[in-house]
């Protein structure tokens, strides 16, 4: 027998002796490895279902008729001195025409770039009425060729065609939402009246729904020459929507656009950086949850070890007496962490991922940030693999600590202690 295996059954020994202990340290490791693998199958599959459905849903980029700092006023030129006072009598204000100037050049000169494609959009604030229930929506006027390129709002639409639009005056698609609010379906003819005052007989062509709540009980869609109509705003579109053949670039290009046009151009991870910093915090309770019930599970481990070797002082003085070296003392009580570890490591992998079938398995509905009637699981060898590293790492030092200290032990301090 060699001395690693020597080694190794004297702390499979000492395990042996304190099975109670050793049973509840395993628990308390594969409860930790098994929670983390849960907690994450279930947070990482929902951000990763909620940041594609944004990706699918909603345009890459979005160039707006607004920007991020306001031009600085002709007055300023001459008298933006500091601790100048001025006053003005009798002078008008501008009045400002909101809108994308140039808007077809700067399509067709991005339409260029590679990897890309465009639609320009009209958006405004309607009220539909149907009945006696008004609803107000924000409408955005497309053209549907292009925006097949932009979103998946073909593939969401539950009810209708968005061709129809094309064939209809003043055909609109209503998000799933609004036409629950409305009680109106495909074929009905509503009532919608601008803010700039234009009322429309508007015929429902079609009905989506993209699971995403804010989007289904707030958007409406309709051709874009008859929303510049409904408000009375021939030839004018006030938002460039883009789309990516890599979502992730779209900061940069984002930034590249703004840099260019001046206009404020605003990228998907932007637009959505509240809900993505949630995901961090989100992130940050899950690592220290885990990392939390492991401490405990460590402590429990440091315990047995703890107690095994002041149980074991004698055995560890005639271990020496023999000829053991300080690195083989230390090796047995190490040797009793990791097997802790890796037992209930394997117990947590089985846990965790029990749980997570679960967690798949059950229904509930739920209408906040997304509408779903489940959890989104997802199953990634990456979280099986952290949590092994964690757990292996813990259990390591929680052993080596007092091992170190078994180690040191000197036979003769040993034997004085007992005879006195």
């Amino acid at each position: 027998m060699t001395t690693s295996n020597l080694l190794f059954d004297i702390a499979l020994t000492h395990l042996y002796g304190r099975a109670r202990q050793t049973i509840i340290s395993i628990l308390g490791v594969a409860l930790g490895v098994g929670f983390f693998i849960a907690m994450a199958a279930m947070m990482v599959g929902f951000q990763r279902f909620f940041t594609q459905k944004i990706i699918d849903v909603s345009p890459h980029i979005v160039m707006e008729d607004e920007y991020r700092e306001r031009p600085r006023q002709p007055v300023s030129w001459f008298f933006g001195h500091e601790g100048t006072v001025i006053s003005l009598q009798g002078v008008k204000p501008k009045e400002e025409i909101r809108g994308i100037k140039n808007a077809e050049k700067i399509v067709d000169v991005l339409r260029q770039t590679p990897g890309m494609n465009i639609s320009p959009t009209l958006e405004g604030q309607i009220f539909y009425r149907y009945g006696s229930t008004d609803v107000s929506s924000t409408l955005k006027g497309i053209e549907p060729k292009s925006e097949k390129k932009i979103t998946k709002i073909e593939e969401d639409i539950v009810s209708g065609n968005l061709d129809d639009l094309l064939t209809h005056s003043y055909g609109v698609i209503l998000g799933s939402g609004l036409a629950d609010d409305l009680n109106a379906e495909v074929g009905d003819t509503l009532t919608g009246i601008s803010v700039a005052g234009i009322i429309k007989k508007m015929k429902v062509v079609g009905i989506f729904h993209t699971g995403i709540t804010e989007l289904d009980k707030s958007v409406s869609y309709s051709l874009l020459k008859d929303v510049q109509v409904l408000q009375n705003r021939s030839n004018v579109v006030n938002s460039i929507r883009f789309s990516l053949a890599d979502p992730n670039k779209a900061e940069e290009i984002a930034k590249q656009i703004e840099e260019k046009y001046k206009y404020k151009t605003v990228s998907w991870q932007e637009a959505n950086e509240g809900i993505l910093s949630v995901f961090v915090i989100q992130d940050t309770v899950r690592y220290a949850t885990t990392g939390a019930i492991l401490l405990v599970a460590c402590f429990g481990i440091f315990n047995i070890i703890s107690t095994v070797i002041n149980e074991k002082a004698r055995d560890i003085a005639i271990l020496k007496s023999m000829g053991f070296t300080e690195s083989d003392i230390q090796k047995i009580f190490v040797f009793q962490g990791i097997l802790i570890g890796v037992v209930g490591m394997v117990i947590g992998w089985w846990l965790g991922y029990m749980l997570s079938i679960a967690m798949g398995s059950i229904r509930i509905k739920m209408e906040a940030i997304i509408t779903t009637e489940h959890l989104y699981i997802v199953y990634d060898i990456m979280h099986y693999v952290y949590g092994g590293i964690a757990c292996m790492v813990a259990a390591t030092v929680a052993a080596w600590l007092p091992a170190r200290k078994a180690a040191l032990m000197r036979p003769v301090d040993i034997i004085r202690g007992a005879a006195g």
